[in-house]
């Protein structure tokens, strides 16, 4: 039985917060478009700051935000107090949170960053508190009643306000035009940096790449193979254009014919219109078409030329899967 009662708080509590989620959905307005478009038009950064619960959230917000293109970090307005002001600078916009409005550590600083000349857009739960009237632009929560019996514990609110950060900064995104490849330059040691690596970051280059003509002697080839290390060797025309590809696998399967290796010259022997990848292509994309067609390598090719080679187990050190 308690772990039914549990169960059913659980639920109620989602619920209760999902329709503070709908509250505040109702009560986005103009003043969320004027947020967005002064931190779109500063050529400073969102310095986000808040007391306890809602610092907490601040911290999200503010690594959110730098993540996604929109330069921030957190302030703990206590530290604030007592010198942190000075990481302030020219263009800056604050981004005070308080549920009430209220909360002494930062009614301390509001005045100091006013008269300094920076503008302040804040989050609160009360449109008429110091806070609301002191800042540029106020964003309501709209959180009518906390998930928390006692209606004490920051939950609603906590949730709504963190919402509120994720729906600031996705705005922010999409109107900055964020690309992937912006994000993964954010996440270089992330496993969502990882996943978002490209072909050219991981691919095989210059004196390091096995490359013979169609008709250089299949013994020679071998040779090749053997001393480059890919289990393969990429096979150009006049012009250095790909023709091909042979690998170990062409190799047994032409031997397992009557091929001779002595006798026979690579064209003889080789993949001819082999699979290839463009250097801009994701990783996880040559992965896809690799575990698609069963194969290990593939050439890396520009205007039909190859300029590299990707092989599974670079793939594999890479960390993307």
């Amino acid at each position: 039985m308690k772990e039914l009662k549990a169960v059913e708080i659980g639920k109620r509590v989602l619920e209760e917060e999902k329709k503070a989620i709908g509250d505040l959905i109702s009560a986005i307005d103009e003043n969320f478009e004027k947020a967005v478009q002064m931190i779109l038009n500063t050529e400073g950064k969102v310095i986000v700051t808040g007391m306890g619960k809602s610092g907490h959230i601040g911290q999200k917000i503010a690594a959110t935000l730098a993540s996604t293109g929109t330069p921030a970090f957190f302030l703990h307005p206590a530290e604030a107090i007592h010198g942190d002001l000075g990481m302030i600078s020219k263009g800056d916009i604050v981004l005070a949170i308080s549920n009430s409005g209220e909360t002494p550590e930062l009614l301390a600083i509001i005045p100091t960053i006013k008269r300094w000349g920076y503008r302040v857009i804040s989050i609160t739960n009360n449109p008429n508190s110091t806070l609301a009237k002191e800042s540029d632009v106020h964003l309501y929560l709209n959180v009518k009643k906390e998930a928390c019996p006692l209606n004490l514990a920051p939950t609603s609110s906590s949730t709504s306000t963190l919402a509120l950060g994720d729906a600031l900064a996705v705005a922010l995104l999409e109107l900055r035009g964020f690309t992937a490849e912006d994000f993964a330059r954010f996440h270089p040691g992330g496993s969502l940096g990882k996943k978002l690596m490209k072909v050219s970051e991981i691919m095989h280059t210059g004196e390091e790449l096995p490359l013979v003509k169609p008709d250089t002697p299949l013994k020679e080839t071998v040779i090749v193979m053997s001393e480059k290390g890919f289990g393969a060797a990429l096979v150009v025309e006049n012009k250095n254009h790909l023709s091909g590809i042979i690998t170990d696998g062409d190799l047994r399967r032409f031997i397992k014919k009557g091929g001779s290796i002595d006798k026979s010259k690579t064209e003889d022997a080789m993949t001819k219109k082999p699979k290839a990848v463009r250097e801009d292509m994701l990783v996880i994309e040559a992965l896809e078409i690799m575990e698609r067609y069963n194969i290990t390598v593939l050439p890396v090719i520009k205007e039909d030329k190859p300029i590299g080679l990707v092989h599974m187990h670079d793939i594999l050190k890479s960390g993307v899967i």
